[in-house]
C-alpha cells in the first residue's frame, strides 16, 4: 500500500460539481492499494500515518502528531501512485489493485483512521476528482507499508 502524505492548511476534494471532502489544517492523503495489500498494511500505514510527528511545536520544530494540533485527514484514493514507467512513455498501472480490492483497502484504511480517534473526510472512490490544497511547509512525504 503506497501514499502520498502532504501537510497542509486546508484541502478539499469535488467531483460533479460538488465539494464531497474538505479540512482545515491537518493532512491530505492519496492512497493506493496494490495487489497482495491486507488489514496489515492498511493498519501499519494508518498508524504510522496518525503518529507521524510532522507539525511544529512552540519551538518551530517538527515534532507534534495531527492529534496533538486537532488536525483532520482527507484521504484520496489513487490508483496513478503505482504507476509503472520504466517501459515507454504511457504508464502502466498493472501494479494497482483491481477496483473491488482497492475500494475495501480504502474504506478500511478511512475506519482505521478513525479508530485513532481522527476525524476524516474522504473523496469518491474511483471517481474523477478535482482535489484543492494549500501545502503547509510545503511538507510531502512518500510512504510505502513494504518499507515501514
Amino acid at each position: 500500500m503506497k501514499a502520498l502524505v502532504q501537510r497542509v492548511e486546508a484541502a478539499a476534494v469535488e467531483t460533479g460539481g460538488r465539494i464531497v471532502g474538505r479540512i482545515g489544517r491537518g493532512l491530505l492523503v492519496f492512497l493506493c492499494a496494490e495487489p497482495g495489500d491486507g488489514a496489515g498494511e492498511v493498519a501499519k500505514l494508518a498508524r504510522k500515518i496518525a503518529r507521524l510527528r510532522i507539525f511544529e511545536d512552540a519551538q518551530g520544530k517538527m515534532n507534534l502528531a495531527l492529534a496533538e494540533v486537532g488536525g483532520a485527514v482527507l484521504v484520496v484514493s489513487q490508483f496513478t501512485l503505482a504507476a509503472d514507467i520504466r517501459r515507454g512513455n504511457r504508464p502502466s498501472f498493472a501494479g494497482a489493485a483491481p477496483a473491488e480490492l482497492g475500494e475495501r483497502l480504502y474504506r478500511e484504511f478511512c475506519a482505521a483512521l478513525r479508530a485513532e480517534d481522527l476525524p476524516v473526510e474522504t473523496g469518491v472512490f474511483g471517481a474523477r476528482m478535482k482535489v484543492r490544497l494549500i501545502n503547509d511547509g510545503p511538507v510531502t512525504i512518500w510512504m510505502d507499508s513494504a518499507r515501514l
